[in-house]
């Protein structure tokens, strides 16, 4: 367990981000008081989280049976941009 100042980690950032993949995770103190960790990142998982849900909304569950998605939908990229585009 490495701990440094939130000065420390100020100034040189990027080299206390490395190190936690390296060696683990850091915490960050202000004035001796621990107020922050710089964990590593874990991986990420194989299945999103969506993927994973085990309850389906009623109104989810009948657009399933009946077969209404994926069918002649828009893409909500489309979508978005347009909005975008009207805002401007």
């Amino acid at each position: 367990m490495k701990t440094i100042t939130i000065r420390e980690l100020h100034t040189r950032t990027g080299r206390w981000v490395r190190r936690a993949v390296q060696h683990g995770q850091i915490f960050v103190t202000d004035h001796g008081r621990t107020v922050a960790r710089i964990v590593p990142a874990t991986t990420v998982a194989a299945i999103p989280y969506f993927a994973r849900r085990k309850f389906i909304s009623p109104a989810f569950r009948k657009l399933v049976e009946n077969g209404r998605l994926g069918r002649g939908g828009r893409d909500s990229t489309l979508a978005i941009s347009e909005d975008r585009e009207d805002r401007i």
